[in-house]
């Protein structure tokens, strides 16, 4: 299975993205947990990445939507992958313009809905587009939401520990090198099979101009937390969230704390019982959406999100 590689101008800046064609239109998809059948359902997904990660993390996402009936979209947020770097970090690398994107994006894709899967920031990316009060015109175009570790309040202390290696990224003589540095930092992802870890790697590498690799971003993304300390603090944009939501939290994450969750279940769409708590076990910040586990909760989810 290939998806196509493209890249489209959104918002003045060059975006790529994978997009990964339905291959299984006519399949049944999982049953939600404990439920009977699902309905089967088609429609389109976009899988939105991490903070300093790349599209190519929803790999197996994308691969496992597609093959029941899924398009699924994967874009490289600004700074990222393969996508544009910023040529106004102070002004561009913030959830305000990533939503604007996200927008342009939809909008030239002719993407009427889609179902939003998010990880950490893509989550919170997500959030705001879904809750409509950054972009008005998004409001209803997200049919369901996953927030994969993300919530509408971080921990301090993990937002420290990851702007530590995300905000001064190392450099390697050698890509096993560097791949053992990814090992180390994103142990909390849970397991990844070798080839999984190798292809972490080679999706994440850019060589500099000295022969050193690094990892694959621009480095001035992380003046979001500087400039605009509380662009994680999206109870607004929360609360203003009137579709299904799925919050699957690492059972050991040290960036979305159980008594967040608590009082996610007490507001917004947790208030009105579209809220389903998951804790994903022998996971951290941020389970890896790499096995099958995990695959049919969120699969199981939109299933039942577009029945």
């Amino acid at each position: 299975m290939t998806p196509v590689s493209a890249y489209l101008t959104c918002a003045g800046r060059e975006i790529h993205y994978l997009d990964w064609p339905a291959t299984g239109s006519v399949a049944p998809a999982p049953a939600w947990p404990g439920e009977g059948v699902a309905t089967r359902s088609r429609g389109t997904v976009s899988a939105w990445h991490g903070l300093a990660r790349t599209g190519r993390d929803m790999d197996e996402l994308a691969v496992h939507l597609s093959r029941q009936g899924w398009r699924v979209i994967c874009p490289d947020t600004l700074g990222r992958g393969l996508s544009q770097w910023s040529p106004a970090p102070r002004d561009e690398y913030c959830l305000a313009f990533y939503a604007r994107q996200a927008r342009e994006l939809m909008d030239q894709l002719e993407l009427a809905t889609v179902h939003w899967v998010g990880t950490s920031m893509g989550g919170a990316i997500g959030t705001v587009c879904a809750g409509g009060l950054l972009e008005p015109s998004l409001r209803g175009r997200i049919r369901s939401l996953v927030l994969n570790d993300n919530a509408p309040e971080l921990a301090q202390p993990a937002i420290e520990r990851i702007k530590a290696y995300a905000g001064q990224p190392p450099a390697f003589v050698t890509v096993r090198e560097l791949e053992a540095f990814f090992r180390q930092v994103y142990a909390p992802y849970g397991w990844l099979s070798d080839a999984q870890w190798r292809r972490l790697t080679e999706t994440s590498t850019r060589r500099l101009p000295d022969g050193r690799v690094t990892p694959h971003y621009d480095p001035a993304m992380v003046q979001q937390f500087v400039l605009y300390p509380d662009d994680y603090r999206i109870w607004d944009h929360y609360d203003a969230l009137d579709i299904p939501v799925l919050c699957l939290r690492g059972a050991d994450s040290d960036l979305v704390l159980p008594e967040t969750v608590t009082a996610m279940v007490g507001r917004g769409p947790g208030r009105t019982g579209q809220l389903s708590v998951i804790e994903v076990p022998g996971c951290g910040h941020a389970p890896a959406l790499n096995v099958a586990a995990q695959l049919d909760l969120v699969s199981g989810f939109l299933a039942k999100s577009a029945a």
